[in-house]
């Protein structure tokens, strides 16, 4: 037994070495991404519920980029604080401002897509660049970095959203491995020539692109998405690039408690049940792999069988990953990550269980 045990395990050490270097050295390490500005029209939509702290902070910083034009179209979502009347503020103070106004529909209520849709149909430039209203550019020349990715081909473009460094937060080291992860992937799949996912926080597409699929109409009744699904349906080898030169990143505000993270999270794997076969394929090996790697070897080791051969690939398979994950870390301006990366993993890992197990009884809520 303990010898299809081992087997086992020198396979699955293979599937993992194979994702880190087949697939994610791809991204991790490809050549320095340069910038080459365009003047392309560019309509920058931010969709906001609720956000009058955040609106307030940066919205502003997206009216200061420096690039020569584009648009702000802020889209209220039936706010209930004070959103709407900040929104109203900028659209006097900024002449590129131009806010939508969302009224609760029955049919669509509390519906983030629908409210994109309208923002969607009221950019007035063929190019659209996505954030979220907690979301903020690390540069005045995000819209230069995340526009000059686009070509008469590449259509659709992926950026990164990081997330917020806070101190002795051991949560925060989890959060933001998850997302550098994330991002390792979708960026490596994307170089291969088979995207499958984005993030709102920093995504941008031409406007064709949004009804050449009929928008969000295929997955309108699932209401997360407006993001990842929607790559994972108009996404293609020919229309799709990224970007992750310094100057196109996102910041965001990170969860502060682990409820609040796991409550975000049972949404983002919730949405993944929706992607193409191959997508939750490729996905579902990656993470049974991760999970197995750590189980049997424990195994083993606990019987003594073969436990210098075991050690050996334990130790190779974390110094290729350790690698991998180090040169992506350093692409994204992560570097401080790389050194968690075996704990953070692990709790990860078992993390990803549990809310896996809570999903499966309970539906996650989505939007606000």
């Amino acid at each position: 037994m303990l010898i299809l045990i081992l087997y086992f395990f020198i396979f699955i050490v293979v599937i993992q070495i194979s994702y880190y270097l087949g697939v994610f050295g791809k991204f991790a390490f490809a050549k320095a991404q340069k910038i080459t500005p365009k003047r392309i029209p560019i309509t920058v939509i931010v969709c906001a519920k609720n956000e009058e702290e955040n609106v307030t902070n940066f919205i502003p910083l997206l009216a200061e980029q420096n690039y020569p034009d584009f648009e702000i179209v802020l889209i209220d979502d039936a706010s209930s604080d004070s959103t709407l009347d900040i929104f109203e503020g900028f659209e006097k103070q900024y002449p590129n401002v131009r806010l939508v106004k969302v009224e609760n529909n029955e049919a669509f209520w509390g519906n983030k897509k629908y409210a994109l849709t309208l923002g969607i149909k009221a950019a007035r430039k063929e190019y659209l660049l996505f954030t979220d209203a907690d979301c903020y550019p690390t540069s005045k020349e995000w819209i230069t970095a995340m526009s000059s990715q686009f070509t008469m081909q590449k259509t659709i473009v992926l950026g990164y959203g990081k997330y917020e460094k806070i101190p002795n937060s051991f949560l925060n080291k989890i959060i933001r491995f998850e997302t550098l992860l994330t991002a390792i992937q979708y960026f490596s799949w994307a170089k291969i020539g088979h995207p499958y996912m984005g993030v709102g926080r920093n995504l941008a597409y031409k406007k064709e692109e949004f009804f050449n699929v009929n928008g969000f109409i295929e997955h309108m009744q699932i209401r997360s998405g407006d993001d990842d699904l929607f790559v994972n349906q108009a996404a293609k080898a020919k229309n799709t690039t990224i970007a992750y030169t310094l100057e196109s990143f996102t910041l965001s505000k990170p969860k502060t408690t682990y409820k609040d993270w796991l409550t975000q999270k049972r949404r983002h794997i919730a949405t993944a049940n929706y992607y193409k076969a191959f997508d939750k394929l490729q996905l579902g090996a990656f993470y049974c792999s991760q999970l197995l790697f750590i189980l049997l070897p424990i195994i083993l080791l606990a019987f003594q069988f073969q436990w210098i051969l075991v050690l050996s690939l334990t130790a190779l398979r974390y110094l290729v990953a350790w690698i991998v994950v180090g040169f992506s870390a350093g692409k994204l301006k992560e570097n401080d990550i790389k050194f968690w990366f075996p704990l953070v993993e692990i709790v990860l890992i078992f993390a990803q269980i549990n809310i896996f197990i809570t999903n499966i009884f309970s539906k996650p809520v989505h939007w606000k």
